[in-house]
């Protein structure tokens, strides 16, 4: 004869799940089974509601953060940052439909499918760089940094290095806002216009830069002027 069960079983997150199913979980109960363990003083579901808390109750906050953001609330110690920044990654990648990474890129509305669900939760600016084909398909993209955008941390060499190496016909820029506001900074066209002059140099043209903000875009063009 089964032995029964504690009353209280379905507020263990892996007994929810077998329940009533992944999708009906809560952002909270995810996180806990992401968790797994927890800490001698404090559960998984404890651990997981408070760093639901202290981030404001936003999983789209939530997606936009790095290993040492999560490392930040007590009892998520590396491993369980590492394995939250991946999960949320996937999600991430998952959402982006795998059509639009095969398709070539014809403007600044493709490049905006490509890269604007990733970008838009990001909490600092990342300055990417699109390598395209002659067919204008994404050969590879290079993540050229991170945090304020200024024209003296960027090195063209490195940037059309990696573009020389791949065979790359052309270059697309993209980067983040995290304000949610993509209208082009001074600072922003001054970027655009060195790297489309390193390009002209090198030969592989940069065919464009597009600034990403919360649900929108600007493209600069190559000149740095939308």
């Amino acid at each position: 004869m089964p032995r029964p069960r504690p009353s209280g079983h379905l507020d263990r997150p892996r007994e929810r799940l077998r329940a009533v199913g992944v999708r009906n979980l809560s952002v909270t109960e995810l996180l806990a089974l992401i968790i797994g363990s927890g800490t001698s003083s404090a559960s998984a579901p404890a651990i997981a509601a408070s760093i639901h808390s202290h981030f404001g109750g936003s999983l789209q906050r939530l997606a936009g953060l790095d290993v040492s953001a999560f490392e930040s609330v007590r009892g998520v110690g590396r491993a369980t940052a590492a394995r939250l920044a991946a999960a949320l990654e996937l999600g991430r990648r998952a959402a982006i439909d795998e059509e639009v990474l095969e398709d070539p890129v014809r403007g600044p509305a493709d490049v905006f499918s490509r890269m604007g669900y990733r970008l838009r939760d990001v909490a600092q600016e990342e300055f990417h760089a699109l390598l395209l084909n002659t067919r204008h398909r994404v050969i590879r993209e290079v993540l050229i940094t991170r945090g304020i955008l200024d024209a003296s941390l960027i090195h063209p060499r490195e940037v059309f290095r990696i573009a020389v190496t791949e065979g790359a016909a052309g270059i697309i820029l993209v980067h983040n806002h995290p304000s949610g506001d993509p209208t082009p900074s001074s600072e922003d066209r001054a970027v655009t216009r060195q790297l489309a002059a390193a390009g002209r140099a090198v030969g592989i043209p940069v065919l464009d830069h597009v600034v990403i903000g919360r649900g929108r875009y600007v493209a600069l063009g190559v000149e740095g002027s939308p």
